[in-house]
């Protein structure tokens, strides 16, 4: 897959948490990522990814209605489907291998989510 840099890279940020969304946007905007949408649970992330068509998919693995590795499973099986990179407050080896089966990019802990974290997992 070729390399993915955060200049004019559109953003979705999908968590039910609203102020991590709050400080991921401002983290991922001064690293210059466009973030053009946020959604609270997975239901609202596939029709932000419909409606503003963005590159990357910041998406929580515990959302409320869905589990986000199952919306990641969906969003890779679609044509032109948009770069996923998971989070999560848990270590990726919390989930076995679902993370690596999940069609994901990659992975960033929420504590060390930066625009230089979301590019190494988009690399």
């Amino acid at each position: 897959m070729a390399k993915l840099t955060a200049m004019g890279h559109r953003l979705l940020i999908v968590d039910d948490n609203p102020g991590f969304r709050v400080r991921a946007r401002r983290r991922l905007e001064s690293a210059g990522f466009t973030v053009v949408a946020e959604a609270a649970d997975g239901r609202s992330a596939l029709e932000a990814v419909r409606e503003h068509r963005p590159g990357v998919v910041l998406l929580d693995v515990g959302l409320p209605d869905v589990s986000g590795l199952a919306v990641a499973r969906q969003l890779a099986g679609d044509p032109g489907a948009p770069a996923v990179v998971l989070t999560s407050t848990r270590h990726p080896a919390d989930y076995g291998g679902a993370i690596e089966r999940s069609g994901a990019r990659g992975f960033v802990a929420k504590d060390e989510l930066s625009g230089p974290a979301l590019e190494r997992a988009l690399a």
